[in-house]
């Protein structure tokens, strides 16, 4: 793999060799990453394994890990960001607040990062002059608050890393960081890969990321030829074109002339049926917030099935606005303990995912063994089977064999196995 000036986009990533899809095509630890606010307490500071008991930081009494070796491995990033916590208390600042304390802390250390060897931090671009003036006065607002964090251990800008301009950090932060995503495509942390930062957008890529804890795995997902650019997809695909333009100008700061965005490919099924209709679900989906109480949960349920019921007369299920209020429905009955419902609004959701995630794509697999599970839950031990090798088949390409993920689809798989092994043997 070699950086390149890549005509019209700046710099480049591509191979000097052929790749099959599925090759593992480049492994990195991050320079910098930080748990999300939102999963702040549920998940390791340092794996990012979700765990229901966890040990707190004696001293801020905020950061979480699986055992003391976890701990102790990420007292190097923790030990400076905990007095400042602590100072703030009970305030938490947001993830990009987090995350560039956490930068200017290893720069101050003086710290090397294999995540660096194609492109290093100082190399990264901010675009900040490109940004739009909403953008840039929320920049101005995170400095403002980051100078509140750190002031207990920064006192003034003397005692930042030489020649560091921190408003120019968080624009490069803005362009360059990476949601860390657990197996099943959730958000848990965010982080800094520089040499991944090479990679330019297509909302057709020829690769994909997917993260094992913090680590990060690029594989590629078609042929890719010697000498070819890779590429990865920044946003989910899943919008109009015009909506992803829109925010690919906003936060990366330039258009997509991929040729799914020339063809205004699959927009027309995105937007099908009534007009007025899926406006007023992307209205509702909108206003959306997660439930935090199993009562909240039955509200939203009752909120969902009753835009379903006025609404699918008027809308495919193709649909994405249509498509996304079954994905809320199904995780609403999920989430209840409502199986068999839950894996009727999932059943829907299974064309369209083949359509729009067409090819080997994780969101399309993680899909699949959602539903696996469902039909499992149900006794549908032949449909689960059937399901969990059209999951294995794509995210053996998208996340690799030896990926925690793919380790506990093949448990799963097994079981399924056994079962329809031991019906066939007790009806012959």
């Amino acid at each position: 793999m070699e950086k390149f000036a890549s005509p019209g986009k700046g710099n480049g990533l591509r191979l000097s060799k052929r790749a099959k899809p599925g090759e593992l095509l480049y492994r990195a630890e991050p320079f910098a990453y930080t748990v999300t606010k939102k999963r702040l307490g549920g998940v390791c500071e340092h794996c990012l394994r979700s765990k229901d008991q966890l040990l707190r930081c004696s001293q801020c009494k905020v950061a979480k890990y699986c055992n003391i070796q976890c701990q102790k491995e990420a007292w190097q990033d923790h030990k400076r960001e905990c007095k400042c916590i602590k100072n703030i208390d009970p305030n938490f600042p947001p993830d990009s607040v987090r995350l560039v304390g956490r930068i200017i802390f290893k720069l101050l250390r003086q710290s090397t990062c294999p995540s660096e060897e194609l492109y290093s931090f100082s190399d990264l671009q901010s675009n900040f002059e490109k940004l739009s003036e909403e953008m840039k006065e929320g920049l101005g607002y995170l400095t403002r608050a980051l100078q509140m964090y750190l002031k207990v251990e920064i006192h003034n800008d003397s005692h930042l890393p030489p020649g560091l301009d921190v408003l120019q950090t968080f624009a490069k932060v803005t362009c360059n960081c990476f949601s860390i995503s657990n197996g099943e495509v959730q958000d848990v942390g965010v982080g800094l890969y520089p040499s991944m930062s090479l990679l330019n957008n297509s909302c057709d890529p020829n690769c994909v990321i997917v993260f094992e804890g913090p680590q990060l795995y690029l594989h590629s997902v078609r042929e890719i030829q010697i000498g070819e650019e890779l590429t990865i997809s920044y946003i989910d695909s899943m919008m109009p074109s015009t909506e992803r333009q829109q925010q690919l100008k906003r936060q990366y700061c330039f258009e997509c002339d991929c040729l799914m965005c020339r063809t205004h490919s699959k927009d027309a099924a995105m937007l099908a049926g009534d007009e007025r209709a899926w406006k007023e679900v992307k209205e509702a989906i909108i206003k959306i917030t997660t439930p935090n109480s199993q009562e909240e949960w039955k509200q939203a349920l009752m909120k969902y099935q009753t835009l379903l019921k006025n609404t699918s007369p008027l809308l495919p299920d193709t649909n994405i606005y249509q498509l996304k209020l079954l994905d809320l429905a199904m995780d609403a009955c999920t989430t209840l303990g409502l199986l068999e419902e839950a894996l009727l609004y999932a059943n829907r959701t299974l064309e369209p995912y083949r359509f729009y995630y067409s090819g080997f794509h994780p969101l399309r697999a993680v899909q699949l063994m959602r539903v696996a599970k469902l039909q499992y839950s149900q006794d549908m031990i032949p449909e689960a089977l059937g399901t969990l090798k059209q999951a294995y088949d794509i995210m053996k390409v998208t996340h690799g064999a030896e990926h925690s993920l793919v380790q506990d689809l093949m448990m799963l798989k097994e079981d399924c196995e056994i079962v329809v092994t031991d019906k066939s043997g007790l009806q012959t």
